[in-house]
């Protein structure tokens, strides 16, 4: 209510020097996509306590903006985020994550099971964006956006890091690797590495030694999951997955009935990501 109060005594001032009536509808508007802007990503709820507007009238406002490209709702948890439109994202996982957003939404349509997108980062890989929440066969959540998942002990680790470049495989190994770690073990995750390559899709299996984060998660969840990397500028932007209750299907099984499907997805993202040109 503060907020709105403020914005409408601003607007009192600056109207009449103007002489002309300004147009309510797009101030609230605005208000809206500025408050978006502000925080990086706003729920419903949260500009509703913020702006005083009737939720109604946000999620009007919210439609129009998102028609522009100003704005976009995230399928991991239904938060509005900044949109393309009007240089409203610098981050470039942000953009991926818009991008990626309505193909994963075709992907749940596709595929019963929930898949998540994620990107590198220095030890671990972080999901930006997953469509659990309207899977057919949301099994378990996953996510949340901002969680963290192995280079080494997750079909969508394993993904990206077989399709990066040779330089970026290696630092990432270097950090990774114990002060104890021996020769066989490296050889092992080499070995790991080209059968993906090869493959041209990764899964969890087989387990490796080194105890990186999520090493005893992963065996012990009762999840099976297979991932693709993402292609960008020059190397891979991030990975794409699907997972299933290892109870419920084995991984030939879903591989044959969905790879397609989840490589048809990746590579609609890449193509948009390299028409933009834009880079991690």
């Amino acid at each position: 209510m503060a907020v709105e109060g403020r914005a409408v005594e601003g607007r009192a001032r600056i109207a009449p020097q103007s002489g002309v009536k300004s147009v309510r509808a797009l101030e609230r508007g605005l208000d809206v996509l500025l408050a978006v802007r502000a925080a990086g990503g706003l729920g419903l709820n949260a500009l509703h306590q913020q702006l005083g507007l009737p939720k109604a009238t946000l999620l009007r406002l919210l439609q129009t903006l998102a028609s522009r490209a100003l704005v976009w709702r995230r399928l991991a948890d239904g938060v509005w985020m900044p949109g393309s439109a009007g240089n409203g994202v610098r981050d470039p996982a942000c953009r991926l994550a818009e991008i990626a957003s309505p193909l994963l939404l075709e992907l749940s349509g596709q595929v019963v099971w929930p898949s998540v997108i994620a990107v590198p980062r220095f030890d671990h890989m972080e999901i930006i964006e997953t469509n659990s929440p309207v899977a057919r066969f949301d099994f378990a959540a996953l996510g949340p956006v901002g969680s963290k998942l192995s280079y080494l002990h997750t079909a969508t680790g394993r993904a990206y890091l077989s399709a990066c470049t040779d330089a970026e495989r290696d630092a990432i190994i270097t950090r990774l690797a114990p002060t104890d770690a021996s020769v066989a073990d490296r050889r092992l995750l080499d070995a790991i590495m080209v059968q993906t390559r090869n493959r041209g899709w990764s899964t969890r299996l087989p387990h490796h030694p080194w105890a990186d984060r999520d090493r005893e998660i992963v065996r012990r969840d009762g999840k099976t999951s297979i991932a693709v990397a993402v292609g960008g500028v020059g190397a891979p932007i991030g990975a794409l997955n699907i997972t299933w209750p290892t109870r419920r299907a084995q991984v030939a099984e879903v591989a044959a009935q969905h790879l397609a499907s989840l490589q048809a997805i990746s590579g609609q993202i890449a193509a948009l990501v390299l028409s933009e040109g834009f880079t991690r």
